[in-house]
């Protein structure tokens, strides 16, 4: 008995036969996949999910044990203790990032999908966290680790999972494949039937699981449903782009990955409604936006071209590029929105600005973050040279100047980076690390040997409670002011990840401005921002200013609580400052 709909199964059914073939459609994708949707049909509708995203959304991306207690474990619980006494009111969802066992890269090589580890928990914590928070889960679904029971099977040439993993020649030109990393894109690995060169897109420790087997799919499906019955209201898909291989082609995002994302989608819009999926591809930006499909892939898209532009923008104190990428960015389809981040456990990526920031530009900003204590990561290109990948440094420290010499301006360089983010249309993605304003981690690097780690700090309760509790601290400071901004975007319903944007030309680079008004058209709010470390006066007599404005003194300063300031027609905006302007109806001040 067919337990999904005619509709979903026809989709389902065009969808699998464009990637397999129609026979193992119909003989075992079909009928498989429908015993799956049986199995989790009822659990899924007891797993209640918010059915709609609004202004309150706001996303915590953090691991499992970025705070740990005394005793380092049961971490789960540390994080609820510390996110009900703080962040309740201010973020809606906690991303997890990968919470299972692992054996490197710092979670992201997944020895067991369904597990959660000893040291942080178990699932009844995950649940926990669920009291005040909606929840965020990350899918490792392009490889997992080499000692997973997967991999074993398929090293001892054993069912279920022999056939798991892709094995190729060397002496083939792998030449045209796009690489994210410098490390060997074959690793040699002994098994049963002798020596085989597995690929290994990340490193020899994470391996590409080969979707050209039905039952990989298979099991990323039950997968992904088993992980939304827990609580996923959103699922981060991972390494999405380098899902399916065919020699002679770049290996990224060809038509068969598209058509995968479209069939995890149609099982999500029927069995879960509210459920909604993310695609983390680092690339372009245009082929990044790709993965919204005709509004039948993903229902959310990085923004991984805001990080860089944004770090360029406030180091040249030039909105030029910035302002290019925002005015050229089309709304999403219906049913999808833009995740916005300026930071995760990642670094920052340089490949999302090709095309948008001149290459000398690029060599610029890469030279400032070398200055800040960042390194540069790089991947292999076509011709065997390596080039520029991620900037691997804390965005806090990003702002600071170069050596340790005390910078005046970091604090509000940050918080005008992490203001712009909060008023930009879509949903705001918080790292734990931003929030927290926390210093890079030389020490973890030199203690792990991964550049990655100097944004992966773990905090001790105690010592960050010590400092979220003592006013004269600087972390007391921006924290709270922080997330008195985040509370404060929250409550604007021109904030809500539909409000259509626009964005604002205002003749001068050092300023950039960003108009949003609620779907009810009852809110305007006027985003204005000064890039630039000397005090701007913007001339509010021009065309566009003077049509969304009119009587400069109906309006007020949702940020600083006060009317704007107002000198001989121009408005005035301090060092690096951020303005949201509302009419005086819509703020009802005191």
């Amino acid at each position: 008995m067919n337990t999904l709909s005619k509709a979903t199964q026809q989709s389902l059914r065009t969808r699998l036969s464009f990637i397999y073939d129609e026979e193992t459609t119909d003989s075992l994708l079909l009928p498989e996949i429908n015993s799956i949707a049986k199995r989790y049909r009822s659990q899924l509708q007891n797993t209640p999910l918010k059915q709609a995203w609004d202004e309150q959304d706001v996303v915590l991306i953090t691991y499992g044990d970025s705070i740990r207690d005394s005793s380092q474990k049961q971490s789960l619980a540390t994080l609820k203790r510390f996110a009900d006494k703080y962040l309740k009111d201010a973020f809606s969802t906690i991303h997890l990032l990968p919470i299972f066992p692992y054996t490197s890269d710092d979670g992201f090589s997944v020895a067991d999908y369904r597990m959660i580890r000893s040291d942080l928990g178990d699932w009844e914590d995950v649940g926990n966290l669920r009291e005040n928070f909606d929840l965020m889960f990350d899918f490792v679904l392009n490889h997992c680790s080499r000692v997973s029971l997967y991999f074993a099977d398929f090293r001892a040439d054993r069912e279920p999972y022999k056939n798991f993993f892709i094995y190729e020649d060397p002496e083939k030109d792998w030449s045209n494949v796009v690489r994210p990393r410098s490390t060997p894109l074959l690793t040699e690995i002994p098994t049963r039937e002798g020596m085989k060169y597995v690929w290994t897109t990340f490193s020899a420790d994470q391996v590409d699981l080969n979707y050209k087997n039905p039952r990989v799919l298979l099991e990323v499906i039950d997968i992904l449903l088993f992980y939304i019955s827990q609580g996923s209201r959103i699922t981060r898909l991972d390494a999405i782009a380098f899902l399916w291989k065919e020699v002679g082609t770049k290996c990224l995002h060809l038509p068969q990955t598209h058509e995968i994302v479209k069939v995890l989608r149609d099982l999500v819009n029927e069995l879960a409604p509210g459920a909604l999926l993310l695609t983390e591809t680092n690339v372009p930006h245009k082929e990044n936006m790709s993965y919204f499909g005709e509004g039948d892939e993903a229902h959310m898209v990085y923004q991984f071209s805001l990080p860089p532009l944004l770090l360029h923008a406030i180091h040249a104190g030039n909105t030029s590029y910035l302002y290019d990428w925002l005015k050229d960015l089309s709304p999403p389809p219906e049913g999808g929105t833009y995740f916005n981040f300026t930071a995760s456990h990642d670094g920052i990526g340089v490949r999302p600005l090709e095309g948008l920031l001149p290459d000398e530009e690029v060599k610029q900003l890469l030279e400032d973050m070398r200055a800040r204590g960042a390194y540069i990561s790089t991947r292999r290109n076509k011709d065997g040279h390596n080039s520029p990948y991620e900037i691997n440094v804390t965005y806090y420290d990003a702002f600071r100047n170069p050596g340790n010499q005390s910078a005046p301006w970091q604090v509000a360089r940050f918080l005008l980076s992490q203001t712009f983010a909060l008023s930009m249309r879509g949903i705001p993605g918080i790292y734990i690390h931003s929030l927290l304003a926390t210093a890079n981690d030389h020490k973890k690097v030199e203690v792990t040997g991964a550049t990655r780690s100097i944004n992966r700090h773990q905090w001790s309760e105690e010592d960050l409670e010590s400092l979220l509790e003592v006013p004269e601290s600087n972390t007391f400071t921006l924290v709270n002011e922080y997330l008195r901004r985040i509370r404060l975007r929250r409550a604007q319903a021109a904030f809500h990840p539909d409000a259509p944007q626009k964005v604002l030309r205002l003749e001068n680079t050092h300023l950039l401005g960003i108009l949003r008004t609620s779907g009810d058209e009852k809110q305007t709010i006027v985003a204005l921002y000064n890039f630039g470390k000397c005090k701007q006066y913007l001339d509010l007599q021009t065309q566009e200013l003077q049509f969304i404005l009119g009587d400069t003194h109906h309006w007020w300063d949702l940020i600083y609580d006060l009317p704007p300031i107002i000198e001989d027609g121009k408005l005035v905006l301090k060092p690096y400052a951020c303005h949201w302007l509302v009419t005086h109806a819509e703020t009802k001040p005191d």
